[in-house]
């Protein structure tokens, strides 16, 4: 569906992706798929390690309501290859859930990522 609503977001180097509320890490570890075997971002990260990298560090942001999710939702998304560690993410633990009721999210996220975050 999001390349149907937005066709090429995959190509981009410098689109974000987010999951707010991170259960098992299969949407993000599929956005994260999508992104490395995207031919254009091929193209700019010609090198495997660095595509990753870049993906993991600029691209994906994950939000786990509790520790065990969390684990559980890391592991699956960076437990991929025993060949390649992750250590830069944007992955964290919090619940998101309480700010989006408060209408405080954006905050939140501002404060969670350094006001960093693309959306």
């Amino acid at each position: 569906m999001l390349e149907k609503e937005n066709p090429g977001c995959f190509d981009m180097p410098d689109k974000t992706f987010i999951d707010l509320y991170m259960k098992s890490g299969l949407y993000i570890a599929e956005i994260v798929k999508r992104l490395y075997q995207s031919d254009k971002m091929k193209k700019v990260y010609p090198n495997e390690t660095e595509r990753l990298k870049h993906i993991f560090k600029q691209q994906v942001y994950g939000i786990a309501p509790t520790e065990i999710i969390y684990r559980i939702a890391t592991n699956f998304i960076l437990g991929f290859d025993d060949n390649v560690t992750v250590t830069e993410h944007n992955f964290r633990q919090a619940d998101a859930l309480e700010y989006a009721k408060q209408g405080t999210l954006e905050q939140f996220l501002d404060e969670l990522y350094g006001g960093d975050n693309n959306g």
